[in-house]
């Protein structure tokens, strides 16, 4: 039975970005349903004003998961030899710590720079909140890296944690983040990844805009 991913606007939504990167790194066959700009629980979800996230929703062999990470330990489950989450046990476990990370902090970030595939603004100036963030981010792609070797956080292939992290690349392109020569590397590599390409390609060609999200900064 295929699989249905519902998520919403390519071009705003990190966490239908996540959700889709996921579904893709499983191999699952699967359609994509989106969710309209108009619906009000979306646009809440999209400018942070809702306690909780509903999309992206994976509709699979009758069941509903709607939570990120939970997405990616069922199709985990559902195929153990794909390589969404690593078999060893060290890096199984970084895999999910530095994941978990991501999923539940960095809101100063997340604020400060909302995700934006269209936009560009060279010479933006970080809000000082948001560079904690930015610093603990570089902190874990460079520990990463070193472990593994790259180009990827755990080796030569994509994992859950590149998915988790792939809006924060976006994130440092849209607002010209200075990087560290490591981090700028690893933002490269993700921002020419294949599935990233596909995802920002159609983003662009999306009509809908949020206004609240589009303004000048």
């Amino acid at each position: 039975m295929a699989a249905t991913l519902t998520i919403s606007s390519r071009n705003y939504s990190s966490w239908s970005l996540r959700g889709w990167l996921i579904a893709k790194l499983s191999g699952i066959a699967f359609e994509e349903k989106l969710a309209s700009l108009d619906d009000p629980s979306t646009r809440a979800e999209l400018l942070l004003l809702s306690p909780s996230f509903l999309v992206p929703c994976l509709a699979h062999d009758g069941l509903e998961i709607w939570d990120t990470l939970a997405i990616a330990e069922y199709l985990d489950e559902l195929r153990p030899d794909c390589g969404l989450i690593p078999k060893e046990k060290t890096a199984r476990a970084r895999c999910r710590s530095i994941s978990g990370e991501m999923h539940s902090g960095f809101a100063n970030l997340r604020s400060a720079l909302p995700m934006n595939l269209k936009a560009h603004y060279p010479g933006f100036k970080v809000w000082a909140g948001a560079l904690g963030d930015i610093a603990r981010i570089e902190k874990i792609w460079s520990e990463a890296v070193a472990r593994s070797g790259g180009p990827f956080l755990f080796g030569a292939a994509p994992t859950l944690a590149d998915a988790m992290f792939a809006p924060v690349a976006t994130r440092f392109t849209t607002y010209d983040v200075k990087l560290s020569p490591v981090s700028e590397a690893y933002r490269a590599t993700i921002m020419d990844w294949a599935p990233m390409k596909e995802w920002i390609a159609a983003a662009l060609e999306e009509p809908e805009d949020l206004d609240e999200l589009d303004v000048e900064f």
